[in-house]
């Protein structure tokens, strides 16, 4: 009896263990079984400057796997970049590493997202200034109003990481296999700024509609960006000063960052959803462009010093 009484606590504790932990509030989350592919789709262009494009990504609610659909953030600082949020695999465990606003785009897992996100660093455009410019040879932009452009195709090839299968987490079992480079190592040490409240609100709102769980849309949300840019927000420009040296280290294939705290969430806020219309005439003018396919065959390129591109002012 004894031994049948040890055994059933035994079981009981491989339960709890088996068990993933949700996230509220940008805790740290863990389930047993990997994401859906990423799918395809088209980036809405810019519509006003000083915007970034913040990639969907799948997240993990109570009911399974829901699609946060992507969207054009005001920069809470002059000079903020995006570095999107990423599943690793870590000790038989997926494990989602949230994204953050810092000076330099972090390491992300290798992740095709499309819209300027191919797997290493931002190729959809840079800061200059006190103005974002855009990258056109990568994102759409509304040009009535956004004057800041250039074209630098270059970084298509050096920044993609191929991902044929639009898989959507790095490591583990036919995960991504992408080191950290030097740059994305030094981009982990610097201070962050975690997501905007506005944010936050529209991850909620995803989380609250039922349509965009994976077991009720098969893995093909029907809104998988939303056109209006969610509202600003100002944060106070970070330190420059590099985070404590024993920060958390990220490495690569099956090495995932440790938990960064977010702002507690309010309530949920609705954007306009963007659903990609038929290829028209005037089609975009990189076929890479916005899309999470990336090139085949292609292998991680290693960012070097950027060549002058060709730019021009509008």
């Amino acid at each position: 009896m004894r031994l049948f009484r040890s055994a059933r606590l035994l079981l009981l504790a491989l339960l709890i263990c088996a068990i993933p932990a949700v996230s509220h509030a940008g805790i740290f989350i863990s389930v047993s079984f990997g994401p859906p592919v990423l799918p395809v789709y088209e980036v809405p262009p810019c519509p006003q400057p000083n915007l970034i494009w913040t990639p969907g990504y799948w997240a993990y609610g109570d009911e399974g796997y829901y699609w946060i659909p992507g969207a054009w953030v005001p920069a809470p600082f002059v000079g903020g970049l995006w570095t999107p949020g990423y599943w690793g695999w870590r000790s038989g465990l997926y494990v989602y590493n949230p994204g953050y606003w810092g000076y330099h785009v972090g390491y992300y897992g290798g992740v095709n997202y499309g819209g300027g996100y191919l797997g290493i660093g931002f190729a959809g455009g840079e800061w200059r200034g006190g103005a974002f410019a855009y990258n056109t040879a990568v994102v759409h932009v509304n040009e009535t109003v956004i004057h800041t452009t250039f074209v630098d195709r270059t970084v298509i090839d050096r920044y993609t990481v191929a991902n044929p299968n639009r898989v959507a987490y790095s490591g583990g079992p036919g995960g991504i296999q992408h080191a950290a480079t030097p740059q994305e190592q030094v981009a982990l040490h610097e201070t962050h700024t975690p997501p905007t409240s506005f944010q936050t609100q529209h991850a909620q709102a995803a989380q609250a509609d039922r349509q965009s769980y994976a077991k009720a849309n098969g893995g093909h949300p029907s809104t998988l960006a939303v056109a209006r840019p969610l509202a600003a927000e100002s944060h106070p420009a970070p330190s420059r000063t590099a985070a404590p040296a024993n920060a958390a280290r990220v490495g690569g294939a099956g090495n995932a960052a440790a938990p960064r705290p977010m702002t507690a969430p309010a309530a949920p806020r609705a954007a306009a959803p963007y659903r990609p219309a038929a290829p028209a005439a005037s089609a975009p003018r990189s076929s890479t462009e916005g899309s999470h396919a990336a090139p085949a065959a292609r292998p991680a390129a290693k960012p070097a010093s950027k060549p002058k591109p060709e730019s021009h002012e509008k």
